[in-house]
């Protein structure tokens, strides 16, 4: 699946976007698989409430289903002005 960061999740991730293989049942799981991974995971997600997440461009919540999702998305809060 395709995995995007927006703003300063990318930053800190220093990746706009990738390609997943996960075996991660939710948005949480797939977030701990990453985690998992390196360091640079565990720092962009360790306060998940300061992360939004879109599952296939629809604004969704961290225990949202993957079942046949093609793309995840995760950026901080958007605000007006």
């Amino acid at each position: 699946m395709q995995v995007l960061y927006f703003a300063w999740v990318r930053e800190r991730i220093g990746v706009p976007r990738e390609v997943v293989d996960t075996s991660a049942e939710t948005v949480r799981d797939l977030v701990a698989e990453l985690q998992a991974k390196e360091e640079r995971y565990t720092l962009a997600f360790s306060d998940l409430s300061a992360l939004r997440v879109a599952v296939d461009q629809v604004l969704s919540d961290f225990d949202t289903p993957l079942a046949g999702v093609q793309e995840v998305a995760f950026f901080p809060p958007m605000t007006g002005g």
